[in-house]
């Protein structure tokens, strides 16, 4: 019993260290401007200024348009990144050719380059195309990643093996089976990879800080930096925005939980 309660202690002091931040956020975006400033960590605003959320909104009308934009990159990269790791997980899976360990070697070796390695030649590369402050240059570059294939191939390589040959003799394609078999038993590793590529495109603030100049183009984490100028940060409107910005990917975790946990049991049980 000491033993579990202090497993329990320890979750529950994990549980509320990662939470705080959270909780402080919301705490402040309720607060005043003047309780805001003031600092500190207390978590009950002396009166709750609800209407904050309505004067940020005031303070920055353009959020929608940043929602806008954010919504459609964030969903066509989740798109993309889903049919492209699918296609390329199966092929490194199940298809035999040629340097096909050497490639898949390779395809791994780049997610040890760091992102700021390739922000220049990327950006050369999106300016000599003329996508610059185009949707393109928010999507295209994020359409495929090393991580997403990975999980793939790994959720590919789990199936059993009857399940191709027993394809196989029926005549079935690879695309079909891929399409009509593989893809629904593989269903939670993939809605794994489209939470991951929804949230990297989402919360991305580098690249399209970088590759969008025009204000009708920027996404709501640049949008955060309106509240943030030379005379200083106006802390409780930045909080509301904050809040209102996490809104959506804490909606998609509770959306896919049960797919992500799935997606962990099984590859548990696989190591």
């Amino acid at each position: 019993m000491t033993r579990k309660a202090a497993l329990y202690a320890l979750l529950t002091a994990g549980a509320l260290a990662m939470t705080f931040p959270f909780v402080w956020m919301i705490s402040t975006a309720l607060k005043s401007e003047a309780e805001a400033l003031l600092g500190g960590l207390e978590l009950f605003p002396e009166r709750l200024m609800w209407s904050n959320f309505v004067v940020m909104f005031q303070e920055a009308p353009q959020f929608a348009t940043y929602f806008y934009n954010s919504f459609v990159v964030a969903f066509a990269v989740t798109a993309s990144v889903i049919v492209t790791s699918m296609f390329a997980g199966y092929t490194f899976a199940r298809l035999d050719f040629p340097g096909r360990g050497l490639l898949f070697s390779l395809v791994l070796a780049t997610m040890m380059v760091p992102f700021e390695v390739t922000l220049i030649p990327n950006f050369m590369l999106i300016n000599a195309l003329h996508w610059k402050d185009t949707y393109a240059a928010l999507i295209v570059p994020w359409c495929a990643n090393a991580f997403s294939i990975f999980l793939m191939r790994q959720a590919f390589l789990g199936l059993p093996a009857d399940f191709f040959d027993a394809a196989k003799v029926d005549g079935c394609g690879h695309l079909r089976f891929l399409v009509w078999i593989a893809t629904p038993l593989v269903k939670p590793v993939a809605v794994t990879v489209g939470l991951f590529a929804f949230l990297g495109s989402y919360n991305s603030l580098m690249w399209p800080l970088v590759v969008t100049d025009r204000d009708e183009m920027r996404v709501v984490q640049v949008g955060l930096t309106l509240f943030s100028s030379d005379e200083g940060v106006r802390l409780h409107l930045l909080m509301c925005a904050a809040t209102v910005v996490i809104l959506p990917t804490l909606g998609l975790y509770f959306a896919a939980q049960r797919y992500f946990l799935e997606s962990a049991i099984s590859a548990g049980i696989k190591g």
